[in-house]
C-alpha cells in the first residue's frame, strides 16, 4: 500500500471561543496547493475536512489523532 506524503495544515484560522489554540492536521502534500488556490477541501489523517488557509509554524500544536496515526505509519510513508 502506498501512503501519501503528509504535511501539517490548520483546521481553521482562528482560535476557538474558549481560547483554545487552533490545531494543525496532517494532510496529503499533493492536495495542499490545490486547496490553497482553488479553495477545495482536504481530508486530514484523522478525518477532519477543511480548506487550507495557512501553514503551520514550528512549535504549532498538532491534532493528537493525526499525530498518533502519522507516527504509526511505516517509515517512508509506505513507498517501498
Amino acid at each position: 500500500m502506498t501512503l501519501p506524503d503528509t504535511d501539517t495544515r490548520p483546521e481553521n484560522t482562528e482560535q476557538t471561543s474558549d481560547d483554545q489554540p487552533e490545531v494543525f492536521h496532517y494532510v496529503s502534500k499533493d492536495k495542499i496547493a490545490e486547496s490553497a488556490v482553488m479553495g477545495s477541501h482536504v481530508v486530514a489523517l484523522c478525518g477532519a475536512v477543511f480548506p487550507v488557509t495557512k501553514s503551520a509554524k514550528p512549535g504549532s500544536p498538532v491534532c493528537p489523532d493525526c499525530k498518533e496515526i502519522y507516527e504509526s505509519l511505516p517509515p517512508g510513508g509506505g513507498d517501498e
